[in-house]
C-alpha cells in the first residue's frame, strides 16, 4: 500500500510559467507542501489542479486563474478572468482526477491523504477507498495555523 498525498491548488501564483511546487504562493499551499514532506513522509505527492487536474510537483504550468471552492458574486464581479467551475463541471472535474489517479496509483489499496477543501474532495472521495482527510472540520483560516502546529 502506498501513500499519496493530494494537496489542492489556490489562487496565489507567480505571474509565470513554474514548477507547479514553487508556481502556488499561499501560505496554506506551502504549509500543506512542507507538512506532507516533513511529516507525512508518502510515495508520491500530486496537487489538484481546478484547471490541469492532477499535476506532478515538478511539472511546468502556466498560471492561470480558475477554481472549485465557493466564490462570492462580488469577488468574481472584481476578478472576470475569473472561473468558477459549476456543480456539473466539478463532477466532471472529479472524473477525469479519478482516472488519472488511477494511471500513478492504485484507488483501491493505496492510501489517500487529502490537504484540501471540500469542493476539492467531494468530486473525487466516492472513487478512493482509503481515504484520510486530516484538515477536515476547519475553517480556510485555521488551516494554516493548524499546519504550523502539526510541522512542530
Amino acid at each position: 500500500m502506498a501513500k499519496i498525498v493530494l494537496i489542492s491548488c489556490v489562487s496565489q501564483k507567480l505571474a509565470h510559467k513554474a514548477k507547479a511546487r514553487d508556481l502556488y504562493r499561499s501560505p496554506l499551499f506551502r504549509y500543506s507542501l512542507e507538512y506532507a514532506e516533513k511529516k507525512l513522509r508518502p510515495d508520491k505527492i500530486f496537487i489538484l489542479s481546478a484547471l490541469h487536474h492532477v499535476v506532478e510537483l515538478d511539472q511546468e504550468i502556466e498560471p492561470y486563474d480558475v477554481t472549485l471552492s465557493y466564490v462570492p458574486q462580488a469577488k468574481q464581479v472584481d476578478n472576470p478572468s475569473l472561473k468558477v467551475l459549476s456543480k456539473q463541471e466539478a463532477i466532471a472535474w472529479g472524473r477525469i482526477v479519478l482516472q488519472q489517479l488511477a494511471q500513478k496509483a492504485n484507488l483501491q489499496n493505496d492510501e489517500f491523504i487529502i490537504l484540501a477543501g471540500k469542493s476539492y474532495v467531494e468530486p473525487i472521495k466516492h472513487g478512493i477507498k482509503y481515504l484520510k482527510e486530516p484538515l477536515n472540520g476547519y475553517r480556510q483560516g485555521e488551516r494554516v495555523s493548524i499546519l504550523k502546529q502539526w510541522l512542530q
